[in-house]
């Protein structure tokens, strides 16, 4: 049988009813033929629960625990969805992590895929099974300890079973129909896109859009497993949401195909850095020990042998980056005249491959911000965006403007 796998997000197995919904998308695939192995993610809001729940019990918790905790949401769904689709009269079990089983690295909370095995499902479907309903988000150690994949691991979950199982394709189903062009609450100009490339897709989910996980889109790009997003909530046909597939799958390319923002990064400057070598690695060494999520860096024309430094990162990871310049300071690493921290900053870019082929890309988006008066204060580039940061009470503004400039509310 030819095999699909589908993937349903919190906000859709949010209560029973939603389960129902849900549930009976799959009944439908199954009448059209396909074998299905659906993965399911806790019900909305059950995992910060599960979380609260450990941090209230011992804030300095063992991560082994941890996970076996916050793991038990997705269990839950997953026998849920199960019944469900056995009252519809559709041979369906549910499986664990560990039943599969799900073989993964040991590190709890942040663990990567070593293999999924198939015979196990295999066997089930030779049966006469119908379903596979797998808990998202989860899998089992070497030492045989439950884990867990890190925030919206579910669908990565989704993107490694299909690639282990050969699926014709993965549906993700989530609360929106498709990705946009940028956030529809933002511009009401935003336009749903047929397809995308997996690597606009990789990039927009790496600047801010939250349609994928990041992890999911580079596991589907490496695999070329076919994935599709659509809305959980209305009547889907095989030409619904947005369909993410390889460049070649694409006839024709927009040079921009989306404007994606992330509202809360900081902007740090060391002032007056000696400029020798190593210095680069004597500063973001320490600032990755400590779990900081360096983005753009700029680095100044050296004069009177210093330099500036200038990198980004979430707002929320500042103090941490404080901390690890500061004690790397105080050991030798390097010296530096002054830390400047600007916390109002947001990063907003713009993607699509056709950048490649076309000049005067960076030129119409800076024209676009000068238009509106927006000051820019970082740029960086790569082959297929140009990122920028800017002062954050200009982020809706400058997303709606770069929006009309390339005119990504025309479908070509």
């Amino acid at each position: 049988m030819p095999l699909l796998v589908m993937k349903f997000g919190g906000t859709s197995v949010a209560d029973l009813s939603r389960i129902k919904n849900a549930a009976a998308k799959v009944k439908r695939e199954v009448e059209r033929g396909y074998d299905v192995i659906v993965i399911v993610s806790a019900m909305s809001g059950k995992t910060n629960e599960l979380v609260g729940w450990v941090e209230q019990t011992s804030p300095l918790f063992d991560a082994r625990e941890y996970d076996a905790v916050v793991a038990s949401g997705e269990n839950v769904t997953a026998g849920l969805m199960a019944l469900t689709l056995q009252e519809m009269d559709v041979p369906a079990r549910s499986w664990q992590g560990w039943q599969v089983p799900i073989h993964t690295t040991s590190a709890h909370s942040s663990a990567r895929f070593v293999s999924i095995p198939r015979d196990n499902i295999d066997a089930k479907f030779a049966e006469g099974f119908k379903v596979a309903v797998v808990a998202g988000f989860q899998g089992l150690s070497a030492e045989g300890r439950i884990t867990t994949l890190g925030r919206g691991g579910s669908d990565t979950t989704a993107v490694a079973f299909a690639a282990a199982f050969g699926a014709e394709r993965c549906d993700i189903y989530t609360d929106v129909d498709g990705v946009y062009t940028t956030d529809p609450r933002i511009t009401e100009k935003a336009r749903k896109l047929d397809r995308i490339a997996f690597e606009e897709m990789l990039e927009l989910a790496s600047l801010g859009a939250k349609v994928l996980q990041t992890r999911s889109v580079e596991l589907a790009m490496r695999y070329k497993v076919r994935l599709r997003v659509l809305s959980s909530f209305e009547d889907t046909d095989e030409n619904s949401g947005t369909l993410v597939c390889d460049e070649d799958e694409i006839m024709e390319s927009r040079v921009v195909s989306g404007v994606a923002y992330s509202r809360d990064e900081a902007k740090m400057t060391l002032l007056k850095v000696a400029d020798r070598p190593g210095v680069a690695a004597a500063i973001f060494g320490p600032l990755a020990e400590a779990g900081v999520n360096v983005d753009m860096i700029v680095q100044n024309i050296s004069e009177e042998g210093f330099t500036d430094m200038t990198f980004s990162c979430p707002t929320n990871q500042v103090l941490r980056a404080e901390k690890a310049i500061n004690e790397a300071k105080a050991r030798g690493a390097y010296e530096f005249g002054q830390l400047i921290v600007d916390d109002g900053v947001a990063k907003i870019s713009v993607v699509g491959i056709g950048m490649r082929s076309h000049a005067g890309v960076a030129a119409q988006m800076f024209a676009a911000l000068a238009a509106e008066n927006i000051n820019i204060k970082v740029i960086t580039t790569s082959e297929i965006k140009i990122s920028v940061l800017i002062d954050r009470k200009y982020m809706e503004l400058a997303v709606q403007a770069l929006h009309d400039a390339f005119q990504l509310d025309k479908a070509s």
